[in-house]
């Protein structure tokens, strides 16, 4: 099985072999749950970090009714709460939409990961700041978009996140949320959620159902809802100047980062 979470944090920051040996170590024990299964719990302080390999989840909270509201989806190579270590306590649970196999990371490898491997814990901040901006979008989305371009926003995004990993290249790939789940996610009434997938199938912008959906055109539904995947910052390294930052840092001595950053309080001239 191919490590969609390595994959991901190599396009993120130059990492050598050794790097690559200690993420394919750290993540070396799997385990298979079924949909609809807690991996953390609010309130909870888990010892672990999980790694979504296969399948999709959610972040989410219950709110005092009952009700849902779904806060991150996590798809293929997303860690789930890499920092959450230094927290008291669990401020969201995070639950597998569909069959899902994970990796646990004990939060203290973790910290020896991004202790003793610069590049790792370059990565590892990269993913983490990328999760910000993603909920930036979303708190955007319920704020100022329409119902129709916010459902379709949410659609494009799952699948770009899933193409930058080598999934979901097939157009008739079929996103696997629920009716429910959308309306959990939008923070709409299901009836609401409904009528606008209703239209969204009208206009050939979705296709399917119940079980899922798929999306005939993305470029189309991209400009149907004004998506533009910065946000994502998915950019290969080194296509974007400001890049050259993430240099390999890897067993650097006190030159390396002199010349790299210039003079500082750790390292004054």
């Amino acid at each position: 099985m191919t490590n969609l979470f390595i994959q991901k944090l190599c396009l993120r920051a130059p990492l050598c072999d050794a790097d690559v040996n200690a993420l394919a170590a750290a993540t070396s024990r799997i385990q298979h749950y079924d949909a609809g299964q807690d991996l953390i719990t609010e309130g909870s302080k888990p010892d672990f970090a999980y790694i979504i390999l296969e399948g999709f989840a959610c972040r989410y909270r219950i709110m005092p009714d009952g009700s849902r509201s779904i806060l991150a989806y996590l798809v293929p190579g997303d860690g789930c709460d890499l920092h959450a270590s230094i927290l008291n306590r669990m401020v969201h649970s995070i639950s597998t939409l569909t069959p899902c196999t994970v990796a646990p990371i004990p939060y203290r490898t973790i910290k020896e990961l991004a202790a003793y491997r610069p590049n790792i814990y370059l990565a590892l901040w990269w993913s983490v700041l990328v999760d910000e901006s993603i909920l930036q979008e979303w708190l955007v989305g319920v704020g100022r978009r329409s119902s129709d371009k916010q459902l379709a926003h949410f659609f494009c995004e799952v699948l770009t996140r899933l193409q930058s990993v080598g999934l979901a290249l097939d157009t008739s790939y079929r996103i696997p949320l629920t009716q429910s789940e959308l309306a959990d996610t939008a923070g709409l009434s299901h009836v609401h959620v409904q009528r606008v997938l209703t239209d969204l199938r009208k206009a050939k912008l979705i296709e399917g159902g119940r079980k899922g959906w798929t999306v005939p055109d993305l470029t189309r539904l991209r400009a149907f809802s004004g998506f533009d995947p910065g946000y994502l910052h998915l950019s290969p390294l080194g296509e974007n100047s400001k890049a050259e930052t993430t240099a390999d840092l890897s067993n650097a001595t006190r030159e390396d980062f002199l010349k790299k950053f210039g003079s500082s309080d750790f390292f004054p001239d």
